[in-house]
């Protein structure tokens, strides 16, 4: 077989698609020096400013899954610009917000466009040529860390020096430029699942049942573990999950392919995604506080929310330079051992964390190794993932692998809470984590990596080529025509 037809821009794609993914992640992200401001802001209760938080998670947790899908039945580039529509409208809504409930709009509106990422990455196995294709997916999936590195810091120098609606006008029409360039520089492509059904039975159970064990999860700690609304809500997943699954595998264009999904390869590396998931997020909680808790509890380091946010920037940015490095392992060695590099790298993090917690240098060397196994894992993840699946399927299967990593950060987030809470020390009259409580939750954090290496390490290799690594015939074709 001949090698795949370049498209005549496949760096200018990946570009705008990084840039894209960076526009997202960074519109996802911006509202965290804000948390502790909103129930001041909007004269309410932190109880429900918790919800513009929440909010953002169900939605993106429903549309991503939902969206990837789509992607594949009406084209990927067009979704894209599809999710970009309530990320715009989104956070319009949120500047001119008057209450807390028109926030929550707000937010659930912006939730929905996390799509485009996962999209993004998928759409790259169309339009990159094989010897370019991990180095490729490596820097998109980087995107997630850099905008977040990006955003906090920029978040908090502008809530500190301008007003906080600014904000959201800002990410906006950052938003507006990624549709121009998504518009103009990506190529319209013939869509993978061309022809068939799109599963409404499907998508409304997958989305019931999400919302149900995402409230459940993240609201367990503040109703109770054992109260009936969480235990309701857990029972009602359960069931809505085990009829879905029933469904998918009846129904002839399923939204997910679960004979697909539990191929070994698949069905691991959606699982070491939620340890993995678990992993980065309880470093994302323990960090912050740590710098901004005052030095006078012994162990705060008495950073601003801005200072916090630069001596955390670097980590990010971290993905972004390692992305190209993680690129050329998957290539070298398979997506496989760019995962096991990667998950082992994060638990040494957690490690580092242990000995350096007590000092802002200590912390910004922790959250450059942490990140720089987040970088590599995130790389390899939908590698593993696009190798195996029909082209078909590409981004429906990775939007479900980007729904097992939010999984598993909301799993990581109520089990860090849950631990903070419930080891505290009263400073000043109020209840603070303690420092051994910061320290059970790296232990924590350290031993869900080592869980995800384990994991990692028993995905079985594949044999042959991938089915990323080159389109057929026809497909090249396709690209071919649509790109000249």
């Amino acid at each position: 077989m001949s090698a795949p037809t370049r498209t005549r821009r496949p760096g200018v794609i990946v570009a705008v698609l990084a840039f894209a993914g960076i526009a997202s992640s960074i519109t996802q992200t911006m509202v965290t020096p804000l948390i502790a401001q909103f129930p001041v802001i909007f004269s309410t209760s932190s109880a429900n400013t918790a919800w513009i938080v929440t909010a953002t998670l169900l939605a993106a947790a429903v549309a991503v899954p939902i969206s990837g899908r789509l992607g594949d039945l009406f084209g990927k580039r067009r979704m894209i610009l599809v999710l970009a529509v309530p990320l715009i409208v989104g956070g319009i809504v949120c500047a001119v917000a008057p209450t807390v409930e028109v926030m929550i709009v707000g937010r659930a509106l912006q939730g929905i466009g996390s799509g485009m990422v996962p999209l993004g990455i998928a759409l790259l196995r169309d339009v990159v040529p094989r010897e370019k294709l991990s180095s490729s997916i490596a820097t998109v999936s980087a995107t997630l860390g850099v905008g977040g590195a990006i955003g906090i810091p920029l978040s908090a120098a502008v809530v500190e020096f301008a007003h906080w609606r600014v904000l959201f006008w800002a990410g906006s029409a950052i938003t507006v430029l990624v549709v121009v360039a998504v518009w103009t520089l990506v190529p319209v492509l013939p869509p993978g699942a061309r022809g068939q059904r799109f599963d409404w039975v499907g998508a409304l159970g997958l989305a019931a049942g999400l919302v149900a064990l995402i409230l459940a999860i993240s609201k367990g700690t503040e109703w109770g573990w054992s109260s009936w609304i969480t235990l309701g809500l857990l029972g009602f997943a359960l069931v809505v999950f085990v009829l879905w699954g029933l469904w998918e595998t009846k129904t002839r264009d399923p939204l997910v392919d679960l004979r697909t999904t539990v191929r070994p390869r698949v069905l691991l590396t959606n699982i070491a995604s939620i340890f993995v998931g678990f992993g980065m997020y309880a470093s994302m909680l323990v960090m912050p506080q740590l710098l901004q808790l005052p030095a006078a509890t012994g162990y705060g380091l008495g950073q601003s929310v801005l200072a916090a946010g630069l001596w955390m920037a670097p980590a990010g940015l971290m993905m972004l330079l390692l992305s190209p490095v993680g690129g050329r392992m998957t290539d070298a060695r398979g997506p496989k051992f760019t995962l096991v590099v990667g998950v082992g790298i994060l638990a040494v993090g957690y490690g580092v964390a242990l000995l350096g917690m007590g000092s802002t240098w200590g912390l910004l060397v922790t959250g450059i190794v942490i990140n720089s196994g987040v970088a590599l894992a995130y790389g390899a993840m939908p590698a593993l993932i696009m190798g195996v699946v029909p082209r078909s399927e590409t981004a429906a299967a990775n939007g479900f692998n980007t729904l097992m990593r939010s999984l598993g950060t909301t799993i990581g987030a109520a089990v860090i809470g849950v631990v903070l809470a419930q080891m505290t020390n009263p400073i000043g009259g109020v209840d603070v984590p303690s420092e051994e409580g910061f320290r059970v939750a790296l232990i924590v954090g350290a031993g869900v990596s080592v869980v995800a290496a384990i994991v990692s390490a028993c995905i079985p290799a594949h044999k042959g080529k991938t089915a990323a690594a080159a389109p057929s015939v026809k497909e090249r074709e396709l690209i071919r025509v649509a790109t000249d």
